[in-house]
């Protein structure tokens, strides 16, 4: 007797999970399509008297455009930015780039290329 009130209790469980709505079940969740997706390589720079190296790791899908700027201390001395650079996916691209004494700042811009 025991058994088939056991039995019973669960067949009313089953019954009681499977007449709930379908959002009120857990289920695995589907990313939205219109999620905006991650870009922009991630870049070190140094700056070691008037030499800057920037290296720029794009762990992203997107390939980014990636340009050098460099801002001379000097009045006289001339800023330079470098050409861009696709920094694939998955890929370390290195920019150079100098002035003639000092570097006042230097940083790397990004762009989506495509």
């Amino acid at each position: 007797m025991r058994l088939s009130r056991s039995l019973a209790s669960l067949t009313v469980a089953v019954a009681l999970v499977l007449s709930l709505p379908y959002e009120a079940t857990p289920h695995a969740r589907v990313k939205d399509a219109a999620a905006p997706r991650l870009f922009g390589a991630e870049c070190r720079t140094a700056i070691r008297g008037s030499h800057v190296v920037a290296y720029c790791h794009n762990p992203y899908v997107d390939t980014d455009r990636v340009s050098l700027h460099v801002e001379c201390a000097r009045w006289w001395d001339l800023d330079t930015d470098t050409g861009p650079v696709d920094a694939e996916p998955a890929l370390t691209v290195r920019l150079t780039g100098r002035c003639w004494k000092d570097v006042g700042s230097a940083w790397v811009s990004h762009q989506k290329a495509g």
